[in-house]
């Protein structure tokens, strides 16, 4: 983690969206890699490719319940004509030493059994008698089983192609190949190949670790009883949910009352579990906005460097934010404000992209596209400020969802795109091709 302390450009600076993010990603690093077992690495970014040490399949298998025949000796088998072929006995998954099969005979072999010696394809179980023929005699075919002989004959109904129903050694990846690269993120389908080719352990940086917390004394945890002046927390359950979406292991707080010195301790208290701290509410310049002064003292004289600065951004929803790092190890802290979609919205735009750098990754934003606004009449939107509007996207086209109001939390659920209005735009008319941040 770096120590600079962000720059300061003045109380009066109107920051663009830009010079904010830029200031953020500037301050964040990636954390520091570990080596960790498959398990703990999930959802991890790794730092190195990783080789193939030995080839998957390591040896020819076969894919199917059948016998391991030659292909000669089934050359031609028909139900009227069946090829007889002697059983020399079973070859079972994980079999160390195989049986050699010779001119006419067969092996009984499972899924995933390796190819016997002399055997050259694989005839299905059900292209058999199953092992009930007992010589060479013409007639219908047995449509019974019987899986515990191991032994006598078979009776093969069809012909059979050379490696038919084989896994050949290697056909999945190859010795020397590279299995996966550096700044993969490690999903369920790589912990699988990563634990197929051999590795119990894998060098990776960790998911970063993110505590959420929000301030306000009118807010009340849900399921409990709503007083007069009261609203439920929703800010800290969202951005919590919204640091897991982004890969992080986040810690939600809860509500911190507006009490300068109750937040500042809350605050210290949690610098031992956080590689970021993410606040919501009073950060703008409210009465009872008690964030600027109680992060403008966090710390001690260990933390030299550190402090957060209050900013006003040329954006809405969000126009205020706080940025700076915090304690002795200088913990990058993000404060959002208060209303749910300026939060929501700021956390998207910078919160999110945070956590990416943490993690290692290079591509760190939301991707987006650009789609016809289908909307019954021009959407305004204020002169100087990039405006964040919440829509649906569908087939090139986004539909606004709800009006500009920061509260609309309902309206927010049923997004799934932000609509981009530049700063220098006061008004959009149906039709008209927008920017859209997609957050699906």
């Amino acid at each position: 983690m770096t120590s600079a302390a962000p720059r300061t450009t003045g109380p009066d600076h109107l920051w663009s969206v830009e010079e904010h993010l830029e200031d953020i990603l500037a301050t964040v690093r990636p954390l520091e890699p570990l080596e960790l077992n498959l398990l703990d690495a999930q959802g991890c970014v790794l730092v190195e490719d990783v080789t193939v040490p030995v080839s998957l399949p390591p040896f020819d298998n076969s894919s199917m319940d059948g016998y391991a025949v030659r292909v000669a000796d089934v050359a031609g088998a028909s139900e009227e004509f069946p090829a007889v072929l002697e059983v020399v006995g079973d070859v079972a998954a994980g079999a160390a030493e195989p049986l050699r099969v010779g001119p006419g005979q067969a092996a009984r072999i499972m899924t995933g059994a390796p190819l016997p010696p002399g055997a050259e394809t694989v005839v299905p179980v059900e292209w058999t008698d199953g092992g009930l023929g007992q010589g060479p005699v013409g007639g219908m075919r047995a449509h019974s089983a019987a899986p515990e002989a191991a032994f006598g004959h078979v009776r093969v109904y069809r012909p059979a192609e050379a490696r038919a129903h084989v896994r050949e050694r290697g056909s999945d990846v190859r010795a020397g190949e590279r299995a996966l690269t550096a700044g993969t993120v490690l999903g369920p389908p790589q912990i699988a190949l990563l634990a197929a080719i051999g590795r119990g352990t894998v060098r990776v940086r960790p998911r970063p670790r993110v505590v959420v917390l929000s301030t306000g004394s009118e807010l009340v945890q849900p399921d409990e009883e709503l007083g007069p002046g009261r609203i439920y927390d929703s800010n800290s359950f969202a951005l919590t949910a919204a640091a897991r979406d982004a890969g992080a292991i986040a810690y939600r707080v809860g509500a911190v009352a507006d009490d300068a010195e109750t937040l500042r301790s809350t605050v210290e208290d949690q610098l031992v579990r956080a590689d970021l701290l993410v606040t919501s509410g009073g950060v703008s310049v409210g009465a009872y906005d008690v964030v600027k002064e109680a992060l403008s003292h966090v710390g001690d004289e260990e933390a030299a460097g550190s402090g957060v600065e209050f900013r006003r951004l040329a954006m809405q929803p969000g126009k205020p934010q706080g940025f700076g790092t915090i304690g002795p190890d200088h913990v990058p802290l993000l404060a959002l404000p208060g209303n749910p979609v300026s939060a929501y919205v700021s956390f998207e735009l910078f919160v999110r992209p945070a956590i990416r750098t943490l993690m290692g990754l290079t591509d760190v934003h939301r991707p987006r596209t650009r789609a016809r606004l289908a909307a019954e009449r021009a959407i305004g939107s204020p002169k100087g400020r990039r405006q964040f509007l919440r829509g649906r996207y569908a087939d090139g086209e986004v539909t606004p969802v709800g009006g500009a109001g920061s509260h609309l939390v309902a309206a927010l659920a049923r997004a799934d795109a932000l609509i981009v209005v530049p700063e220098d735009t006061e008004s959009v008319e149906p039709g008209t091709e927008v920017e859209v941040v997609l957050l699906g």
